[in-house]
């Protein structure tokens, strides 16, 4: 930041003082201040060459500068608002002043201009040396070592036997379907406060999905509402052919009442731990507690590969069917021989190289998003109208968005209008995902709460996902933990 008594000066200084203090501080500026400390104006080197070719000498003093009414914003300003200022008149300083016309700071463009993002990738240096090893090798196209040694790695690192790296992690979610047999006139119950790739490939595979509201607890699946969604189907006489259930943020579902049900009823489960690798659940890694599960390595996952996924699953066979599946279901023959229909699912080897590289980084990469979680819960602990996601005591959250909920109890201020003011200030929140049952896409599906009122609907419409990245400096989150204040004052 810029200390101001460094380019403060009065008309009493001469021209040559204000050259010698425009080369010292090389800020490219300087505020000429009236006695009474309020801003006359601001001074550029383009001002005093301007006296100089108007036959002023070096000696003489700046009371010969005209006066002018400088561009100046108010104490209250946002930081978008400034920076629409400097634009439209072509600065790259800005004056802040309180009402006596006092300067309090003096904006510069290079230090406002800084978009704060969600929650963007983090790379290292490993992902290089594999990526340069498949150059080296000329394993460029889908498959190769990289995509071997990936799948092999992931599964060692969670504790599963088998795994298949693939496209997306919506392409995996296909997958998983289609390799437990569901299809046209199926029903599948999926968690409902998700991203819509959670629910998609439902439809992808001809079936309907039915909607399960999510707990106050974990802010994941309810037990209770699945509990009621298969009493309502066995009354039918219709089970589903799977469930999916999402975990959130990084946080893991509560597995043992949900793993209960399925097993009452004889029903697969699908986990969708697109968000949540790195996370445990009483231990044990998210992701490995369905008959399959899914991650996904998107660009702004806790770790990326720009875009893929894997499944993953203990039964081998599942996952040498998904390969053959996603790699068009090309049967073993001298010629292209198909007696099924397959997909172009496989990760390149590129892209798996990345993946690689990344996976040495997880666990600190999750020390960094918690540590960010942290530091909002502390930084912000007496801003009452903040709720935390919660982590229950059986989950090891990545955290890997940080979450909360705004008490319209406490305040009028919505996270709506938070995310609008955080906006302002070249901050990127998100709100919490809109709920399935609300798409609509998804209107004539049904839906089963957790109670008299639905928890997921509550969530979207108080909840906030604010700047999570792992590489997140100190000074960005105090900016954002000062922006928060601001906006709810």
């Amino acid at each position: 930041m810029i200390k101001l008594s460094e380019i403060s000066i009065t008309r009493q200084a001469s021209i040559k003082e204000a050259l010698a203090c425009l080369n010292q501080t090389a800020h490219g500026i300087l505020l000429l201040l009236k006695e009474d400390g309020a801003l006359d104006r601001t001074i550029t080197d383009g001002d005093l060459r301007r006296l100089l070719l108007d036959g002023h000498a070096l000696g003489a003093s700046l009371v010969a500068l005209p006066s002018i009414q400088s561009v100046v914003i108010g104490a209250g300003y946002l930081r978008r608002e400034a920076l629409n200022l400097m634009n439209q008149n072509g600065f790259n300083h800005l004056p802040v002043v309180d009402a006596a016309g006092r300067v309090l700071e003096l904006l510069e463009r290079r230090e406002i201009d800084e978009q704060i993002l969600l929650s963007t990738p983090h790379m290292g240096s490993a992902e290089l040396e594999f990526v340069e090893e498949a150059f080296r090798t000329n394993w460029i196209a889908p498959l190769g070592p990289n995509v071997d040694a990936f799948e092999k790695e992931l599964a060692a690192l969670v504790g599963i036997g088998h795994a298949a790296a693939v496209s997306s992690g919506t392409a995996a979610i296909h997958l998983a379907l289609r390799l437990l047999n569901i299809g046209a006139g199926d029903e599948v119950f999926c968690s409902t406060l998700t991203f819509a790739a959670s629910a998609n490939p439902i439809v992808y595979q001809g079936a309907k999905p039915v909607f399960i509201d999510s707990g106050p607890e974990s802010w994941n699946m309810s037990a209770a509402a699945l509990e009621k969604a298969f009493v309502a189907a066995e009354k039918k006489g219709r089970l589903p052919k799977a469930v999916i259930v999402v975990n959130l943020y990084g946080q893991s579902a509560d597995m043992d009442p949900i793993l209960a049900l399925c097993d009452r009823y004889g029903v697969p489960m699908i986990e969708d731990a697109a968000e949540s690798l790195g996370a445990q659940y009483k231990g044990k890694a998210s992701g490995t507690f369905g008959r399959l599960g899914i991650y996904s390595f998107n660009g702004n996952k806790i770790i990326t590969t720009s875009g893929g996924g894997m499944l993953i699953s203990d039964d081998r066979e599942l996952i040498e069917k998904a390969r053959f599946l996603a790699t068009q279901a090309r049967d073993p023959a001298p010629h292209y021989e198909h007696t099924q229909i397959g997909y172009n699912y496989r990760m390149s080897n590129i892209l798996a190289g990345v993946g690689r590289g990344q996976l040495k980084v997880l666990e600190d990469r999750v020390l960094s998003r918690r540590a960010v979680f942290e530091k909002y819960r502390e930084a912000l602990a007496d801003v009452s109208c903040l709720q935390w996601m919660p982590e229950p005591d059986w989950s090891y959250s990545t955290h890997w968005l940080s979450a909360c909920t705004i008490d319209p109890a406490v305040t009028q201020i919505g996270g709506t209008a938070l995310i609008q003011r955080l906006a302002q200030e070249m901050i990127e929140a998100r709100p919490i995902w809109k709920p399935m049952h609300l798409q609509p896409v998804f209107a004539d599906c049904a839906y089963f709460s957790h109670g008299e009122t639905s928890v997921s609907d509550r969530l979207f419409k108080q909840g906030v996902c604010l700047p999570s990245g792992s590489n997140m400096s100190e000074a960005q989150l105090e900016r954002i933990c000062a922006a928060i204040r601001k906006a709810l004052r």
